[in-house]
């Protein structure tokens, strides 16, 4: 399995920017989708986005489509979430996952937690 560390978190006001990123480790990333989820407090976790191993497919879930955008870099092991016109039911826990046949995400890094508060 690859490990993954989440960095990028914080606090920030309504209507500002994030970029979490994710860093691979143990195996290169370059074959493996990779996804982030979150998970606000009383609730499930819940799909945000996701990347196709080569970064030509992307998937978004419709409250964060037109301001969130998911990038990699396989050269680099590397995730990146920008998050764009945060809203306050933004705030959470967001994890990063990797899934090597595509749908099931068998790895997961440890969260980082944003806050969107003014």
């Amino acid at each position: 399995q690859v490990q993954l560390v989440e960095s990028g978190g914080g606090l920030v006001q309504p209507g500002g920017s994030l970029r979490l990123s994710c860093v691979a480790s143990g195996r290169s990333m370059s074959r493996y989708a990779m996804g982030w989820f979150r998970q606000a407090p009383k609730k499930d976790r819940e799909f945000v986005t996701a990347i196709s191993w080569s970064g030509i497919d992307t998937y978004y879930a419709d409250s964060v489509k037109g301001r969130f955008t998911i990038s990699r870099h396989n050269d680099k092991n590397i995730v990146y979430l920008q998050m764009n016109s945060l809203k306050p039911e933004d705030t959470a826990v967001y994890y990063c996952a990797a899934s090597y046949n595509g749908s099931d995400f068998e790895s997961w890094g440890q969260g980082t937690q944003v806050t969107v508060s003014s």
